[in-house]
């Protein structure tokens, strides 16, 4: 087993890591949409949020030799199902493979944010 640490994503906000790999596996932690220099959040809206969120993301996969077509499935949490459509425009832009997906909306998410990002990757 083996725990991602780097500085170009968010150091976690609790007792967890950025990303764990396991069997071949990369299991990321939910991106929120942090800067990872100031740890303020980034964006108004649900679309530059998501921005930030993969940025942070691609940072964790950079971390580990991987990159956005590696993901075999996400998980997405939105504060509001309203924001499912303009999530999406960005969420495509970043995830062209088309993992398998789960999109839930949710009462509240760390820090107020609009939407949090989870990865699991295959490992190269």
């Amino acid at each position: 087993m083996k725990f991602t640490s780097t500085d170009k994503a968010p150091a976690a906000l609790g007792p967890y890591s950025q990303a764990v790999s396991v069997n071949g596996l990369l299991f990321t932690s939910g991106q929120i949409a942090l800067d990872p220099a100031t740890g303020e959040i980034v964006g108004e809206d649900v679309q530059a949020q998501c921005e930030q969120v993969c940025k942070n993301l691609a940072a964790v996969l950079e971390a580990n030799g991987l990159t956005f077509t590696d993901a075999v499935k996400t998980t997405c949490f939105l504060a509001d199902m309203g924001d499912f459509a303009a999530f999406n425009e960005v969420y495509g832009k970043y995830f062209t493979g088309k993992p398998a997906r789960s999109c839930v909306a949710v009462k509240t998410l760390p820090k107020n944010v609009l939407c949090e990002v989870e990865v699991i990757a295959e490992m190269k």
